[in-house]
């Protein structure tokens, strides 16, 4: 009974030491969440006044750009995929891959080559595990993304958007949108071409049922959609980006609080079989004692 009591003892120690470790991830993520919900609402004015000049543009002149027209012949989309750097966050990287392998089948269902760009270490290992290739990756700021590192992710892919050959005629972003503490959504968009009836404000609200006034270009319509429309990219990957980390942090801080739920729970079940353990050899020892007292008092009467 001795060495079961040990082994119950060990068991609640190491479990008390993985519930610590899971209260304290969970505090720090509920304390990054607070951070990355205002980097959101503090992109969000920029994004919107990007968007309606980008529309205001595109639908108040007559522009051929190649990031507005689409190619009726288009055989090769960009997929970019926003995963985390690190691990227990619940399903959101899972997730996300799951929502970026759906699409991949979706446009190679239209006869489409698709080209994969990953954000994020779980991600790049997932596809390097399975042997996929990946044209491009970025890692080291899932969870505190800055606006340079959607800028290089950006330029990335427009210059491969934009190549006269072995480029792409599609790019397609996959993240995971931020909706609660307790809902996180992946979701997949088409980034470029642009479409103009699925462009939407933060609010939700069409940009193009916007009432644009009379707008005179210069140099020209053209030049400007090329200044106006990576900078409409960049912003577009970078708020992607910061609705994936404010979803990271809320998935693991939710899947660290079930860790060190189910830690009590299993010190509570080790401390009562520790208790009958206890119980048992306190019992058997008592019995024992007894039975001896109970022999020699035989043995004295015997000899009497």
């Amino acid at each position: 009974m001795g060495a079961q009591l040990r082994v119950y003892k060990r068991r609640i120690r190491s479990v008390t030491a993985t519930k610590k470790i899971t209260k304290a991830m969970e505090m720090i993520s509920a304390s990054r969440i607070v951070k990355a919900q205002r980097a959101v609402a503090a992109s969000t004015p920029y994004a919107d006044e990007l968007t309606r000049a980008v529309t205001a543009v595109a639908t108040r002149s007559n522009a051929k750009h190649p990031l507005t027209t689409e190619n009726p012949s288009a055989s090769r989309a960009a997929v970019l995929l926003i995963t985390a750097d690190r691990g227990l966050a619940g399903g959101y990287s899972t997730n996300a891959i799951k929502q970026a392998t759906a699409l991949s089948e979706r446009l190679r269902a239209e006869g489409k080559d698709v080209v994969t760009y990953i954000v994020g270490r779980k991600g790049v290992s997932y596809y390097n595990f399975r042997h996929r290739e990946v044209a491009a990756s970025w890692t080291g700021f899932s969870d505190k993304p800055t606006y340079g590192d959607a800028k290089t992710v950006a330029s990335e892919l427009i210059e491969a958007f934009t190549a006269e050959t072995g480029g792409v005629d599609e790019l397609h972003l996959v993240s995971t949108e931020f909706e609660s503490m307790l809902t996180q959504t992946a979701v997949d968009a088409r980034l470029l071409p642009l479409k103009l009836d699925d462009v939407q404000l933060s609010d939700n609200r069409p940009a193009k049922a916007e009432i644009f006034p009379l707008y005179d270009f210069e140099p020209s319509a053209e030049g400007v959609l090329d200044a106006l429309l990576p900078r409409y990219v960049e912003s577009r990957i970078y708020n992607a980006l910061l609705q994936s980390a404010a979803s990271e942090h809320a998935a693991r801080r939710r899947a660290m609080k079930s860790a060190t739920d189910n830690a009590e729970d299993l010190i509570k079940a080790l401390t009562r079989l520790a208790n009958s353990a206890r119980q048992a050899e306190i019992t058997q020892e008592i019995s024992e004692i007894i039975g001896g007292a109970n022999a020699l008092a035989d043995a004295n009467a015997g000899s009497e």
